[in-house]
């Protein structure tokens, strides 16, 4: 009998250790649950201790940055009020598509469309700005990105210079340049490898990380940021979110898609978050991009709109 009450004890004994490990583990993860925006968003934010290196962007650009695919024509497309659409599903619901179709010139990336859109984002396209990515959904699409009866738009393609330079002459320059033969009344143009190292120098220069050390790649929304204050004298962004919207500081209760054209798509405050605490691999630093824009904004007549910003 005394063995028995021995054997018990000893069980019993176990059991109030594995409750108060199981206590612990419990506690250790909601603490880290509470603080996973922390922990997402804090690796590569801008530095309190950074000394910004202004760039006076109007004097930065320069034509020579952008060869035609086809023929000897020049980028110069000069706007005095610009709508930059961007591809987020803040724009939904906005109603925003006459006001957007009353600016000279209107500004919209990769495969974003307009056909089935036009009451949230209107039905004009100045310039699109498009990602080496992005190349074959764009083309894919003719009727809606490249045979337009009614405008002249300009494409501007991004990409890796040994897929998208002229010397090298890959698949994507190639059926790029097949698409400006087709298409007239479209300007195609790709972004020199000189020109990319310098949107590589002002990344550097604006956030004070070097975009390779830091496994960074630039986003579409950096090259068209930059571009539209190339080309614009006031630019008014519709559908981008303060760097702040999905920080620690603000619980956001609406899952939001990425892209307004994809509703099944991942959530947007997921993807930046993800993308901005990334540590193995390439990302995107979408919230770092969005705190140099911000910067930017009280320099060359930027104001946001769906959501407000300041």
């Amino acid at each position: 009998m005394g063995l028995n009450l021995s054997g018990k004890g000893q069980q019993s004994h176990r059991l109030v250790i594995f409750a108060a490990i199981f206590v612990l583990m419990t506690l250790l993860i909601l603490y880290g649950s509470n603080n996973v925006n922390d922990a997402l968003y804090a690796p590569f934010h801008l530095s309190s201790n950074y000394a910004v290196k202004t760039t006076d962007l109007k004097k930065w650009s320069g034509k020579e940055g952008y060869v035609p695919f086809h023929g000897n024509k020049s980028l110069n497309l000069r706007c005095q009020s610009c709508a930059l659409v961007t591809s987020s599903s803040h724009v939904l619901g906005s109603r925003a598509g006459e006001e957007i179709d009353r600016a000279e010139c209107v500004i919209r990336m990769n495969d974003a469309p307009t056909l089935g859109y036009e009451t949230d984002v209107g039905n004009k396209t100045s310039l699109r700005v498009v990602a080496h990515s992005s190349v074959f959904r764009v083309v894919r699409k003719p009727s809606e990105f490249l045979q337009r009866p009614d405008s002249h738009p300009v494409i501007i393609f991004w990409g890796p210079p040994n897929k998208m330079g002229k010397e090298a002459k890959g698949t994507l320059y190639r059926l790029i340049q097949r698409v400006s033969m087709t298409y007239s009344n479209l300007s195609c143009f790709s972004i020199t490898a000189n020109k990319m190292r310098r949107f590589d120098s002002l990344f550097h220069r604006e956030t004070g990380r070097d975009r390779q050390q830091s496994h960074s790649w630039l986003s579409t929304g950096w090259f068209t940021m930059v571009i539209a204050i190339e080309i614009c004298d006031n630019i008014k962004i519709y559908g981008m979110v303060p760097p702040n919207h999905c920080g620690k500081s603000k619980t956001v209760t609406k899952k939001m898609p990425y892209h307004y054209y994809k509703p099944r798509g991942p959530d947007e405050c997921v993807t930046y978050l993800q993308n901005e605490g990334g540590r193995r691999g390439n990302h995107h630093r979408f919230i770092t991009e969005k705190q140099v824009f911000s910067r930017w904004a009280k320099q060359y007549n930027i104001t946001f709109t769906h959501p407000k910003w300041f």
